[in-house]
């Protein structure tokens, strides 16, 4: 037997901060800190066009800014969500903002003094700051994973919710993991070493022609791509599954559990086969912004195979109950059981 919510019950629960414990301030304070900033470094970037690997010099601390902003809010929300472990969880976001507090602090004195923060081991100095951001983006990740750890054993009252959070938070961190891959040196550069170990271009030179703003290059890989992609699937999915429930008051199919379950778990392998694309494609140094015949139709497969199975889930899915999974005790509350 399937159930289905009503559409003010799905909506309320979702962004009803009350609903679990506080958030956690120094993260809020810190997030906050990374919106000024960000505005800052806009009105810097537009009146000074100096630039380092040929970028605008301001633009690469305005991109951490916005990014750091954006990932402590969410992993404000992230311990909000905990019902165990809550004093664990404070403290890893304590550690995470003095981790990203670092981070930030180097990035845009980097960019102040004209020089690169990241695989600069040019002077002893420069080896220092970038090791330092090599051990803050460490315990940024190890937080990340000892949450992520204590989520799976605070599962909540929603199955999409829940999965959705888990998906984010692994991804999230596969996604910040793919960053080591750049620390390894180019071939160049063990030839030549000329104080600079790692790349985040494959197959080119850092500092060449790319994307606007992004820089993604557009003449070889970049592993920044993937390593972008995947680490904000921790606001993806907790988004997606929040557009599923307002989409429930106008969709009546949404409005079953197992169905908004059921396309939880489509988007999480179509989000982590596109991942895998995305890694590869900056692995062997192919430009995402030139895919090959190979990867366009990898990218089509996904996208198609994707549709395919979430019109299945939205058509069969009410029903079946896909992906309805009741426990012995949800069904006596619900009056259901002999």
């Amino acid at each position: 037997m399937t159930t289905t919510e009503s559409p003010r019950t799905l909506v309320t629960s979702t962004l009803d901060p009350r609903s679990t414990g506080a958030w956690h301030r120094p993260l809020l304070w810190f997030g906050a800190v990374c919106g000024v900033l960000a505005l800052v470094l806009v009105v810097a970037a537009i009146v000074d066009p100096q630039q380092i690997l040929g970028q605008n010099r301001w633009f690469k601390p305005l991109k951490f800014a916005i990014s750091i902003g954006i990932y402590v809010v969410t992993f404000a929300w992230l311990l909000q969500q905990l019902t165990r472990w809550r004093r664990l969880g404070n403290v890893l976001g304590t550690l995470t903002v003095i981790a990203l507090g670092i981070e930030i602090v180097i990035i845009v004195y980097s960019a102040a003094t004209d020089t690169t923060s990241h695989f600069n081991f040019q002077t002893p100095l420069s080896s220092t700051v970038f090791t330092t951001m090599g051990v803050s983006i460490v315990v940024v990740w190890l937080a990340c994973l000892l949450v992520a750890i204590a989520i799976v054993f605070n599962p909540g009252p929603d199955r999409a919710r829940t999965l959705a959070v888990r998906a984010g938070v692994i991804l999230g961190l596969i996604g910040m993991a793919l960053a080591f891959l750049m620390l390894t040196p180019t071939e160049e550069q063990l030839r030549d070493f000329q104080g600079i170990a790692g790349a985040h271009a494959v197959g080119v030179p850092d500092g060449g022609p790319g994307i606007p703003f992004f820089g993604w290059s557009t003449e070889g890989g970049d592993l920044r791509v993937p390593h972008f992609i995947g680490m904000h699937a921790l606001q993806i999915f907790p988004l997606g599954v929040l557009v599923l429930e307002l989409l429930a008051r106008r969709v009546p199919a949404l409005r079953h559990p197992g169905v908004r379950w059921a396309l939880v778990v489509v988007g999480t392998v179509a989000f982590a086969a596109l991942l895998a694309v995305l890694t590869v494609q900056a692995v062997v140094g192919e430009s995402v912004a030139h895919p090959s015949a190979l990867t366009a139709v990898a990218t089509v497969i996904v996208a198609v195979g994707s549709v395919i199975a979430a019109l299945i889930v939205l058509i069969v899915g009410p029903r079946t109950g896909a992906g309805e999974v009741r426990t012995v005790r949800e069904a006596t509350e619900a009056g259901e059981a002999p």
